[in-house]
């Protein structure tokens, strides 16, 4: 019998409560109930919740004994458990580690700075007419599509990437696959924009939205869906956390948007909730586009423009190095001095062609 079965059996015992009536008060077949209280089968969240609710406990002790069971309950037969426990340890500690209270050097001061400046600019720019606001629009969208796609290896040229998202054109010699992914991409930045519009917020939904139009007929099976495997990152020392943490771990960098959004700067929020979420790996395939989405959806409903990180090998390099710093030494400040500069370089951009 684990932690969590043993004290959510003598709760009831405790309270004189039979079995059967807990049953049908939480709506759970009582010998599914009796096996939870013996330790062979796992209750769920919803489940645990129910029974805090039902026998008036305390959230934290119960949702602690309860997790430290689904871990034991998951790695008791692993030969790695104990090293998992300390990657699943530290990538704790990551998450929690980044408070409200934000420090940046000079130079990520000037950086920002100077993107507002820039910002303040583009605004009085508008409104451009019509078709030349459209057409800048096309430019940039299809632009993103081709460099996030690019950083991802896809091999379709800028040209070819307009041709099959805005022709519908095959390109020979290029794979099914990277046809699909610049047709779902320029959906997603469509749906993208369609949110900015409507002015909805980021929400896990979203998240799972973007990530469903990214893989949408790539892969059926984990379109829009958390992992349920281990993942590892080709090219990096970097271990995401095993899979039962994904959904805790993405739900507990939600509670830090909607805690911060307020209070951090937007290019630093837009930053980090790319950083946070692609370091928790939280899909099998697409977590860079979909991440990058994320973060321009929160540039684009802060007044900037689309940032794009660039694709070529020397530019992908540096990004990679920049998330890596933040995922295994906590040092976030080069990636969000990647971002800001970014975004200059985007708004710049956009001031030129607007004229």
């Amino acid at each position: 019998m684990n932690n969590f079965a043993k004290y959510i059996k003598e709760v009831r015992i405790s309270k004189n409560a039979k079995l059967t009536e807990v049953a049908a008060a939480l709506h759970i077949d009582k010998a599914l109930l009796s096996k939870i209280e013996a330790g062979t089968r796992q209750a769920t969240k919803k489940q645990v919740g129910s029974m805090i609710d039902y026998y008036k406990l305390d959230n934290q002790e119960v949702y602690t004994r309860w997790l430290g069971a689904k871990i034991v309950y998951e790695l008791a037969d692993e030969a790695f458990a104990l090293d998992a426990l300390k990657v699943a340890e530290e990538q704790i500690k990551y998450t929690y580690a980044k408070e409200v209270v934000f420090k940046a050097d000079a130079e990520l001061k000037k950086l920002l700075k100077d993107v507002d400046r820039l910002k303040n600019i583009w605004q009085k720019k508008k409104p451009l007419n019509q078709i030349q606001l459209q057409k800048l629009d096309e430019h940039f969208r299809l632009k993103y599509t081709y460099e996030s796609n690019k950083i991802e290896g896809n091999t379709l040229t800028f040209q070819e990437t307009f041709l099959v998202v805005n022709q519908g054109l095959t390109i020979g010699g290029k794979s099914v696959n990277e046809h699909l992914e610049a047709i779902n991409h320029a959906e997603a930045v469509e749906f993208l924009v369609q949110l900015v519009q409507n002015k909805e917020s980021l929400t896990e939904r979203v998240l799972q939205e973007f990530h469903y139009l990214i893989l949408k007929g790539i892969d059926k099976t984990n379109a829009g869906k958390y992992r349920k495997v281990p993942v590892y990152i080709s090219g990096s020392s970097f271990v995401p956390p095993q899979p039962y943490m994904v959904a805790k771990l993405v739900e507990d960098i939600f509670i830090y948007y909607f805690k911060n959004k307020s209070k951090l700067h937007p290019i630093i929020m837009a930053a980090d909730m790319h950083e946070k979420i692609v370091t928790v790996h939280p899909f099998v395939d697409g977590n860079g586009r979909t991440c990058r989405l994320i973060m321009n959806l929160l540039l684009l409903a802060n007044g900037y423009t689309l940032a794009v990180l660039k694709g070529d090998n020397k530019s992908r390099l540096h990004y990679y190095s920049m998330l890596e710093a933040a995922q295994q030494k906590n040092d976030s400040t080069g990636f969000y001095k990647l971002v800001a500069q970014t975004c200059i370089d985007s708004l710049n951009e956009h001031i030129k062609m607007a004229g």
